[in-house]
């Protein structure tokens, strides 16, 4: 009796401590989290807090939501809340210099009319009903203002980003200039073939998010004092003048982000409807030799380590392009501010860069492909139709080429003694600074993005770093960096890269057993053909007993080895089978058993102790 009193007491006092802890906890440690994320996406970064301390004068944030409208949408909700605590922890970290309001906008209210003023979005929740806002206006003591119009959820990953990209605008007004000359529509055009404007590529939709965009004209004789940055895309066959003003912006300090291809798909554009674009290449051959590196002409990089699956089509089998490249972080380079953090980016029939011989300029690549990489002819891919066929030549090098490089150091003028008419340029720099890409379709959407309509707004869902490797390279070279740690935080794609590796090792089997067959077959045709050509003309539609068995003796060599090619595939699956059986026992079985033998061995010991 007297144990189950002080049983009774025990428990009481537990649950009274219980309730003290919940009722501190919601009063004292409502900003309280821990954030056990790989990349602590939770947590406010490095480049928020050194954002969030350069702020020279106050700016006032108004999140805009409508707590009351809904009460029926938990996963809203759920966002919305964190959306907060967010903007809190910004505001203590600010200390003082950004002020926070959260307003719920009623229906017909001053407050709805002032989200509207700002160029909020307004979500109609039902036919009629009322309308939800989720948004974010901020404004500095200047006036100026920018806005988040909606939270999209599936953006979630991106919050913190989004946010101190808004602030950093809000801080900095004056945006840095980025000069524009591109042989693509990047910033929208129009489709002859389909008779319509296409839009802005939706990484240049992003980049003009973060600066100021100014297009260059291909024939310009000068590029402007005021371009912080220029990018160059497919510079495809630039007049003398202006490939001079590229030499004389980048020796007097100018940055420059190139982008070249020997062959662009993205270049679609003939000068008539109809016809096709034969070169697709673009080089800076007389820069580029100017700078210490030259684009491998003629040459397209193909990987069999990163090739991509692409679908062939209904009812086919999705096939690797050994020239369509997913690279990991293991073909970023980790120490660069361009591209450390970024999870994978994508390329298409990209090219390579190398070093000149006795360069001055020092060449660091950025982006490499594994050691399973080989060059194509550029030839090739002007009428490939299915590109398995690549991954049956490809014979690996052993080499890793780069993709991308950062080139800095001394470096002379191309044209040291200037163009005609213009004979007093910079002759040399003691330092240059530039980033070469040798890829023009990482920019494309089709190779990082999807683009969803959303009431008239379109919203990015990226599932590759194409995009923010292109900001961050951009953010560098004008001389930002805060930024960038922040925006190459939370990639949601993980790959399977054992499961990866079983395919491929399964892969390379198959290759070499449907080899095989087809070596088989156009063997075995071979002799049907010479056996019919030795034969009577009028008996050719005949099989001669000879004939028959050669046949014959054909079809049981062809079950044998379709046999062999179901064995490797069913052997490909049981491993990825059995990876995932692995998987289950350890999450479910193997780690509930060892915390309970742990907690019963702690137990023993603790009774042993006081025994």
């Amino acid at each position: 009796m007297k144990k189950l009193m002080v049983s009774g007491v025990g428990l009481v006092l537990i649950a009274l401590a219980f309730l003290a802890f919940n009722l501190f906890s919601s009063l004292s440690l409502t900003g309280a989290r821990l954030d056990l994320t790989e990349q602590k996406l939770y947590t406010i970064s490095a480049g928020t807090r050194q954002i969030l301390a350069e702020l020279e004068q106050p700016v006032e944030l108004n999140f805009f939501y409508s707590d009351s409208a809904t009460k029926d949408l938990p996963a809203l909700r759920t966002y919305a809340k964190r959306v907060e605590e967010m903007l809190k922890a910004y505001q203590r970290e600010a200390g003082g210099k950004l002020k926070l309001n959260v307003i719920d906008p009623a229906p017909f209210s001053e407050d709805e009319d002032k989200a509207a003023e700002f160029g909020l979005q307004a979500i109609p929740l039902q036919q009629g009903g009322d309308s939800l806002y989720f948004g974010l206006a901020g404004k500095n003591a200047e006036g100026a203002t920018q806005v988040i119009p909606f939270f999209a959820l599936d953006q979630e990953e991106f919050l913190e980003y989004e946010l101190s990209r808004l602030l950093l605008s809000l801080a900095k007004p004056e945006r840095p200039v980025v000069g524009v000359l591109s042989g693509l529509q990047i910033g929208g055009g129009f489709d002859m073939q389909a008779r319509q404007p296409t839009p802005p590529w939706m990484v240049m939709e992003e980049i003009r998010q973060l600066f100021q965009i100014e297009s260059l004209k291909s024939d310009i004789d000068l590029i402007p004092e005021h371009v912080s940055v220029l990018l160059l895309v497919h510079p495809k066959q630039l007049p003398e003048q202006t490939l001079y003003a590229i030499d004389q912006f980048v020796l007097r300090g100018g940055k420059l982000l190139a982008f070249v291809d020997p062959f662009s798909e993205a270049d679609t554009q003939a000068e008539l409807p109809g016809e096709m674009v034969i070169d697709k290449a673009s080089d800076l051959a007389p820069l580029f030799k100017a700078w210490g590196l030259r684009l491998v002409p003629d040459q397209v990089l193909g990987d069999g380590a990163y090739a991509m699956s692409v679908s062939m089509g209904q009812d086919r089998r999705a096939v690797r392009h050994a020239a369509w490249l997913s690279l990991p972080k293991s073909a970023l380079d980790q120490d660069d501010i361009s591209t450390a953090a970024l999870e994978n980016l994508t390329v298409a029939s990209a090219g390579m860069l190398e070093p000149l011989e006795g360069a001055k300029t020092r060449f660091m690549p950025l982006i490499q492909s594994s050691q399973y990489a080989m060059p194509f002819d550029v030839k090739r891919f002007a009428m490939l139709q299915n590109p398995e066929e690549l991954i049956r030549e490809l014979q690996p090098t052993g080499e890793r080429y780069a993709i991308a490089a950062r080139i800095s150091g001394p470096a002379q003028s191309a044209y040291p003694d200037g163009i005609e008419g213009r004979k007093d340029g910079l002759k040399q720099a003691d330092n240059i600074n530039l980033i070469v890409v040798a890829d023009t379709d990482l920019l494309t959407d089709r190779m990082w993005v999807q683009v969803q309509d959303f009431f008239g707004q379109r919203i990015p869902q990226p599932w590759a770093d194409n995009a923010g490797f292109a900001i961050n390279a951009l953010d560098n070279l004008a001389g930002s960096e805060a930024l960038i740690s922040v925006r190459s935080r939370g990639r949601f794609t993980r790959p399977f890269e054992v499961v990866e590796s079983i395919q491929r090792e399964a892969e390379v089997r198959f290759r070499e057993k449907e080899q095989v067959l087809q070596a088989r077959l156009a063997e075995t045709e071979q002799q049907l053909a010479a056996l019919q050509r030795s034969d009577d003309p009028s008996k050719a539609l005949e099989l001669t007993p000879e004939q028959q068995a050669t046949l014959q003796q054909f079809l049981q060599e062809k079950l044998k080895i379709r046999k062999e090619l179901r064995e490797v595939r069913y052997q490909l699956n049981a491993d990825i089978e059995a990876l995932g059986r692995t998987l289950k026992f350890v999450n479910i079985a193997l780690v509930p058993l060892l915390l309970t033998l742990g907690v019963l061995a702690l137990w023993l010991w603790r009774r042993r102790k006081h025994g």
